[in-house]
């Protein structure tokens, strides 16, 4: 990095750090350099695949959303140009996929304060003060001039941000944003957009995440030149992740209430309470493809797996910096000792959020609980699957 960008980034950080509004995202129990939080948060550029016709998805608060081919193909914009960007990665396109959403529903929008603008290509006229465009961004704001923000490559760079972004140093890109890796996606939206309605960005990660799922695939995985993940080798069995006897399960997958928020959610893991520091096993033989922040998820472990000839990934939760005993690309067993339980991230207390997901990583995740016993997974004996309490999670 030169002498001249390294500035940039300082000065980027001093202005992120004087003027952001959200002070959560500052108070993190691990910082990282720039350097490697991109390491960390590149889990492989994203191509999009195809774009649908239509596509309908749930937020969180149960509200169904259908999304056009015109708006989908702005999400193709969003993930294109965002994961092509340096230190994004699919969890920083996640956000600004939350943040259009949110923002505009995916249109760029005009408005009649900048007549210009409704003769400039658009998907509709919006009414939010002088707002434009994707995320709807305000020239007044300095996030550009009305034929800047009329090109929707220009907003999601601009969303972005970051040494190279056409905005920098100020208004803040994500990128600018300290710690916005390891936050809650939608306060990380929040501390770029900056809305008066500050909660509302959360509701949309599941059609972000429906998004991501539909639109792509990753063209390769950072394994930290461990073993690649187009050779997961079968797995010999299938263990239970916590030890017997050290777990009541807290909330099951699904829908329910947000323990957080008290708003109705989908739940897309198990949850099992149990004793900070708690030993977690790895399910089965397999290759670790992500070791570090996640958003909610706090800290998160990620493995693939091949079973019964097919892939699937399993998703380990909430553990503490210092409880995560695994990088990237490497080789596991079934049974070995990956992580601790912790309650970083989206959490009240102690527990393991785990997640199966067929497929692999980036396909949607389903309840864990038949999967490990119609696997037979060992561990999940008679005595302790049927255990259930009001215990901590998240």
């Amino acid at each position: 990095m030169t002498d001249v960008r390294m500035k940039k980034l300082v000065i980027a950080l001093a202005v992120a750090l004087i003027t952001l509004p959200f002070a959560g995202l500052i108070a993190l129990p691990l910082v990282l350099s720039p350097a490697a939080l991109a390491a960390c948060q590149a889990s492989g550029q994203l191509v999009v695949t195809e774009v649908p016709e239509n596509l309908t998805a749930t937020r969180s608060d149960g509200v169904p959303v259908t999304l056009g081919h015109t708006q989908l193909t702005r999400a193709a914009t969003i993930i294109t140009v965002g994961s092509g960007i340096e230190g994004v990665g699919r969890q920083g396109v996640l956000i600004g996929l939350m943040a259009a959403l949110t923002e505009s529903t995916l249109r760029m929008l005009a408005n009649a304060a900048y007549p210009a603008s409704l003769g400039m290509p658009n998907d509709g006229i919006g009414s939010d003060h002088d707002s434009l465009g994707l995320f709807q961004m305000r020239p007044t704001a300095g996030w550009g001039t009305v034929d800047e923000l009329m090109d929707p490559d220009y907003q999601v760079r601009a969303f972005f941000g970051g040494a190279e972004g056409p905005n920098f140093p100020s208004p803040a890109g994500l990128l600018d944003i300290p710690g916005w890796q390891a936050a809650d996606p939608g306060s990380a939206a929040q501390a770029v957009e900056r809305s008066a309605y500050p909660d509302r960005y959360q509701d949309y990660q599941p059609v972000a995440e429906a998004i991501l799922v539909a639109l792509t695939r990753p063209i390769a995985s950072a394994n930290g030149g461990g073993a690649p993940l187009d050779s997961v080798p079968e797995t010999a069995r299938i263990v239970f992740p916590l030890p017997s006897d050290t777990w009541v399960r807290a909330s099951g997958y699904g829908g329910r209430t947000d323990p957080m928020t008290g708003r109705p959610a989908f739940h897309a893991g198990t949850d099992f309470s149990a004793a900070d520091v708690t030993p977690i096993f790895s399910i089965a033989d397999g290759i670790v493809s992500w070791a570090g922040p996640y958003g909610g998820y706090g800290q998160l472990i990620v493995i693939e797996h091949t079973v019964n000839g097919e892939r699937v990934a399993s998703a380990y939760a909430h553990m503490w910096p210092t409880g995560v005993h695994v990088t990237v690309g490497e080789r596991v067993t079934a049974g070995a000792h990956i992580g601790d339980v912790g309650s970083s991230g989206k959490s009240t207390g102690p527990h393991l959020h785990f997640e199966i997901r067929p497929g692999g990583a980036f396909e949607p995740a389903i309840d864990a609980d038949p999967w490990l016993a119609e696997h037979g997974a060992e561990g999940l004996d008679a005595a302790t699957a049927g255990r259930t309490a009001c215990a901590s999670g998240a």
